[in-house]
């Protein structure tokens, strides 16, 4: 018996929280950034970013554990992979979308790039496949 098979017991729960970060993290990021746009600052206050920060880090906590978990056969088609840098993406264009950009214009096209990278992403996770949707297309 492994070290991490009793972690298996706790696999539908840890991949739930997983699950509900995601939609939380993107709907708060949807809300940011339309607002944003929309010319508020509550979003840039600390409030807002503070609960960005505890999405996101229970976001990777749990998606850390569900790696050491699952066994590595799971990841073989390099679904994961472009997951991962589909992430670093869309962190890079979302912090564009919310602060980092200074023209107003770039702002929504960074907002509008970030959101297609994060349902993109979905996909990749829903279907395990590193074309998600587009992986029918073929």
């Amino acid at each position: 018996m492994s070290s991490l098979e009793p972690m298996l017991v706790f696999y539908p729960q840890i991949k739930l929280a997983h699950i509900i970060c995601v939609v939380a993290s993107g709907v708060l990021f949807a809300l940011r950034g339309g607002a944003v746009l929309a010319g508020a600052k509550w979003p840039m206050a600390t409030p807002a970013r503070f609960l960005s920060y505890a999405i996101d880090t229970t976001l990777l906590t749990a998606a850390l554990m569900l790696l050491t978990i699952l066994p590595s056969a799971m990841f073989a088609n390099g679904w994961l992979i472009m997951k991962m840098c589909l992430l670093v993406a869309y962190i890079g264009v979302a912090s564009f979308a919310l602060k980092r950009a200074r023209k107003s214009r770039t702002r929504a096209i960074c907002y509008a790039g970030a959101l297609c990278i994060y349902l993109f992403m979905l996909s990749v996770a829903y279907w395990h496949h590193p074309f998600g949707i587009f992986s029918f297309a073929h």
